[in-house]
């Protein structure tokens, strides 16, 4: 269910001392000032400047402002957020983030323990509406975590059932301003499209979307969690490298779920849909001792080594290459 700004606050718990992914818009803005006068003294502000708009660096001038005003210690990272050949701009600046904030530690802020993040309810509709546009499976439906570890810290999106609406109107009623940032109606982006063209629409028709299709992607996660409990399971019963002749007695549903767990937890790689119903045919075949594999899956390729399916990647894998964050 939506919630209130300062109910969703009231429930945020995070351990201290606290770091605020701070970008000077307006969902930032409020996380930063609630948390501050909630915390004082515990809560450091983080900004990213990613490079990519001249406007960065008057983006940062109001950060560095913003945060002397209210007497909240600000570390700027500086990122090359810029995105590779076949890479979405939102992925690249979005792991450039990560990157910077994992770096933590580097500007002596190691006692650190939890990041917030201000991603709000109309985040996650939009995030969920890109997933089911890709068709995506259970991970993607689950959307975004409300909270996950990384490199030693513990993320949180305490914003994740509040609307964007509902966090301007407790700026305005705060007298607070911040920035607004241009790329956020460039409608290139699809996420951008989606704000601007759908959500509308889904008010108009569904008033209670962000509720139901929260909702939605809570049942998926949900199932996801028991999936991994299963691929976990099955991956030490076939081990790994996985045994061909154990992978051949599973269902084809559980031998999809723990091929997707192995290239994942072991080799950062996930496959898709037509990489991994390769292999399944390749597995299925495989009832001789002469019988190859050499299937590309990733950044690398699957192949049979003896009686075992192994994984490997010819060339080293790349920062940009891992798996992107919750």
């Amino acid at each position: 269910m939506t919630r209130s700004f300062e109910q969703a606050m009231a429930m945020f718990e995070p351990a201290l001392p606290l770091a605020v992914a701070y970008s000077g818009g307006a969902d930032s803005t409020a996380l930063l000032v609630a948390c501050a006068r909630q915390w004082p003294g515990q809560v450091v502000a983080v900004h990213v400047h990613h490079g990519l708009q001249a406007a960065g660096d008057d983006f940062e001038r109001h950060c560095r402002a913003f945060c002397d005003r209210l007497q909240v210690p600000l570390v700027v990272q500086k990122v090359d957020a810029r995105h590779a050949p076949g890479q979405s701009p939102e992925a690249a600046a979005r792991h450039a983030r990560y990157q910077a904030i994992d770096a933590l530690a580097l500007h002596g802020l190691a006692a650190i323990q939890t990041i917030a993040i201000a991603q709000h309810a109309d985040d996650q509709v939009e995030t969920l509406l890109l997933a089911l546009s890709r068709g995506a499976g259970l991970p993607g439906l689950s959307a975004m975590a409300a909270q996950w570890q990384r490199a030693g810290l513990t993320y949180y999106r305490p914003l994740l059932q509040v609307s964007s609406r509902a966090i301007r109107d407790w700026l305005q009623a705060q007298g607070i301003r911040f920035i607004d940032d241009p790329s956020n109606v460039d409608e290139r982006f699809t996420r951008n499209r989606i704000r601007a063209r759908l959500l509308p629409v889904l008010q108009a028709c569904f008033p209670q979307f962000r509720d139901t299709f929260t909702r939605s992607s809570r049942h998926a996660a949900q199932a996801q969690a028991v999936l991994q409990e299963v691929a976990a399971e099955d991956l030490t019963r076939v081990g790994a490298p996985p045994d061909i002749k154990a992978l051949q007695a599973l269902s084809q549903p559980r031998l999809a779920n723990v091929l997707r767990h192995w290239l994942l937890s072991v080799h950062l790689v996930t496959p898709t849909s037509a990489q991994l119903a390769a292999l399944m045919v390749q597995i299925a075949a495989c009832r001789t001792r002469g019988h190859q594999m050499h299937l590309k899956v990733g950044q690398g390729f699957c192949v049979r080594r003896g009686g075992v399916l192994d994984w490997y990647n010819p060339r080293p894998l790349s920062p940009s290459s891992t798996p992107s964050c919750p």
